[in-house]
């Protein structure tokens, strides 16, 4: 049973302590930490663990960045609908 669900399973090697504490000293570098991101959420050579953890990141930073604007709009919309009355 165990030998079947191997048949053509591969795995990605674990990311290592280390490699993961290069990351975060990377992503704190601003504008840096967005390249880096980018390239590691779609390079082809990237562990797929960390592959996936970034392009979860890029969609979180999205969303956020999606709810910042819209809140944004209209707190400036209603300083401005306040400032002509």
């Amino acid at each position: 049973m165990t030998e079947q669900n191997q048949i053509g399973h591969q795995q990605a090697p674990i990311v290592s302590v280390k490699e993961w504490l290069i990351t975060n000293l990377i992503l704190m570098i601003p504008l840096v930490n967005i390249v880096m991101m980018l390239v590691w959420a779609f390079s082809s050579n990237t562990n797929p663990n960390k592959a996936n953890y970034f392009k979860a990141s890029l969609i979180l930073f999205a969303i956020v960045m999606a709810i910042y604007l819209v809140l944004a709009v209209v707190f400036f919309g209603s300083v401005a609908a306040n400032q002509y009355q």
